[in-house]
């Protein structure tokens, strides 16, 4: 059994974490509306404050940091932390993705659309070795009708966005296998994880009727997958919710472990 110990407490609501360099590591705090970077001894400093809902991180080819924000997707009313209920915003416009210069903490806003539609909730990032990045949209529900999620790649100079995937229910974490042949993304509502192969550099092989790629997995029961990275061995490591813990997926294989 791996010992594990608390670092940092009293984040509010943290996702997207990335390892610096340092031995630090940046978070964002959705409740909160930050990008957060925890010391190795466990102190918080705020570097940006970002606004809307701080969804998911990653570090571009520039240093920077790059965040997905679901734009305020859902809001934190009186006793949240306690009870783990949240509510949903009265009207709600689309998230949007921004740029954080890590140096002074400059907040600039790249896309909040593709093609005049709305991002409905950006959620997870990664980058390519050509220094653009994959991200998710995972959709956006005000508990009667749902707005369908997407898979999206953009550059990082905020040039170029293009929605590769549409009508995916809740897209959530998304990476790259290590060679970057093939993209991975996970469906939260669907419990699936996707698989498509990448013809060039930010684009993935046509879709074929409904299937968006190749389906890896789908788990049973009530765990609905969330972030994910993929291990050098190429294998994808999933959170999952419900049941609190991590999957590991080999996926030419199918076997999941928990």
């Amino acid at each position: 059994m791996i010992a594990m110990a608390v670092l940092a407490r009293d984040l509010w609501f943290p996702e997207g974490p990335v390892a610096l360099a340092d031995g630090s590591v940046l978070v964002v705090e959705i409740a909160r509306q930050t990008l957060t970077q925890v010391l190795p001894d466990g102190a918080t400093r705020i570097v940006a404050q970002l606004g809307g809902g701080p969804n998911g991180a990653a570090i571009g080819p520039d240093g920077a940091a790059y965040v997905v924000n679901n734009g305020g997707a859902f809001t934190f009313p009186e006793g949240w932390r306690e009870e783990g209920k949240l509510g949903m915003p009265a009207a709600y416009r689309g998230g949007f993705i921004q740029r954080v210069d890590l140096a002074t903490g400059k907040v600039e806003r790249l896309y909040d659309q593709c093609d005049g539609k709305p991002l409905n909730a950006p959620n997870d990032i990664v980058f390519d070795c050509h220094g653009g990045f994959w991200f998710t949209c995972f959709g956006w529900t005000d508990g009667e009708d749902r707005r369908l999620g997407g898979i999206y790649y953009a550059r990082a100079d905020g040039s170029a966005i293009t929605r590769w995937r549409s009508e995916q229910i809740s897209p959530n974490g998304i990476g790259l296998s290590p060679d970057e042949k093939t993209l991975y993304w996970v469906d939260s509502i669907l419990q699936r994880l996707w698989a498509v192969e990448l013809t060039a550099p930010g684009r993935p092989a046509d879709a074929i009727g409904h299937e968006a790629g190749r389906v890896v997995v789908n788990l049973p029961g009530m765990q609905w997958f969330d972030s994910l990275a993929v291990e050098a061995s190429g294998k994808v490591c999933a959170a999952t919710l419900f049941n609190g813990g991590i999957k590991v997926v080999d996926p030419q294989t199918g076997a999941v472990e928990h």
